[in-house]
């Protein structure tokens, strides 16, 4: 008995999990990108961005609800996450500004989960009136299971990107670093010939026919 309704706990986890996908946007020098959620009153919603590649690796946030109403802002932020519950029915606008910056471009990659609506029960009673929210307690603990899910999932994903940019700015390091001493190794050799030269032919005797 034990052992199914593990079974039977595990197959609502993997059903009630979300395919959840990473995106990624170039956003030009003084322009800004915009993307839009229709949520309904209640809807949570949690956003992960991070800057991969561009300038300083920063950028700026802003999150509006269909009231025009400023939910969440981030200014020159290079990566971040936040959730929020929707207000009121409509559609938010998600929006990643470059304008600050004069020439670079930025690479920007993020993710938007949205949850499940709350589900509305009618009460029990004669009058039938009253609405309740229905909470069980089941349904809870996959709930939490499916966001904890969700969160690894998405840390693993920026770890992995956070890895491939430090790796990056480390070869590049590398590479410089190799140049540069292969050039000062070249500088050198060329001071000690230019220095042997030199004293070679002050000691030199000369003749006077």
């Amino acid at each position: 008995m034990t052992w199914t309704s593990l079974l039977t706990c595990s197959f609502i986890v993997l059903l009630s999990i979300k395919s959840v996908f990473s995106y990624y946007v170039l956003i030009d020098a003084h322009s800004e990108e915009c993307f839009f959620e229709k949520l309904t009153s209640g809807t949570k919603l949690l956003l992960t961005y991070e800057v991969i590649e561009g300038g300083f690796l920063d950028i700026d946030v802003k999150i509006t609800g269909p009231d025009h109403k400023e939910i969440y802002r981030g200014d020159r932020e290079s990566s971040g996450k936040t959730t929020f519950s929707a207000h009121m029915d409509g559609t938010y606008t998600l929006c990643f500004s470059n304008r600050m910056s004069t020439m670079t471009p930025k690479m920007i990659m993020f993710e938007i989960d949205a949850g499940d609506s709350p589900k509305l029960d009618m009460a029990s009673d004669k009058t039938a009136e009253n609405v309740t929210l229905h909470h069980n307690k089941l349904e809870e603990l996959v709930a939490e299971l499916s966001a904890s899910l969700s969160n690894i999932k998405h840390e693993q994903e920026f770890m992995e990107v956070r890895e491939r940019i430090h790796r990056s700015i480390n070869e590049n390091t590398n590479s410089r670093v190799v140049m540069w001493s292969c050039f000062e190794a070249f500088i050198l050799l060329a001071m000690a010939l230019g220095q042997v030269y030199y004293l070679k032919r002050f000691f030199e005797v000369r003749r006077v026919v």
